[in-house]
């Protein structure tokens, strides 16, 4: 069957079954591998995409119930212009294996437009469903409160 949707401003034209969850058809079928696969039960954040603005799991998420328009870690930025989140990552040097930072990245950028001024508390529940193995939780709230800031003043 052949399903329509639009990722990252481009749409596209699949056929594959509507059960594919929407990772493999980002990784696969459309060859946007900046979303990972982790776990494939949503419990580690890794492939984190939006939909309509939405942070989503979307290994969790079939082909045929995907509702909006997909945003991938590829359209956040561009080399350029990163976004405020993505600045900041570097800023605080988030990054250690990075394995999990384009999940992380979406999942922040997403919570930032629904909380311009969020607390400690707030980032923390906003977040613990991203999962970082290097443990650099400290360093991704201090780059959330960073962008949180870039992103009211502008």
């Amino acid at each position: 069957m052949t399903t329509r949707l639009t990722v990252n401003g481009v749409d596209h034209e699949v056929d594959l079954p509507d059960d594919v969850p929407l990772l493999w058809v980002l990784r696969d079928a459309l060859g946007l591998t900046g979303t990972k696969y982790g776990c494939g039960v949503a419990a580690c954040g890794a492939c984190t995409v939006q939909i309509d603005g939405e942070a989503v799991r979307s290994c969790q998420v079939a082909l045929a119930d995907v509702w909006g328009t997909v945003t991938t870690i590829e359209a956040l930025g561009t080399p350029d212009a990163l976004h405020a989140v993505q600045a900041a990552w570097v800023e605080h040097q988030v990054a250690q294996c990075g394995f999990c930072q384009s999940g992380q990245i979406m999942q922040a950028a997403a919570f930032l437009s629904q909380t311009p001024d969020p607390t400690d508390e707030d980032i923390d529940a906003a977040m613990s469903g991203n999962l970082c193995r290097c443990g650099t939780y400290p360093r991704i709230r201090a780059a959330i409160h960073t962008a949180a800031r870039t992103l009211r003043e502008t």
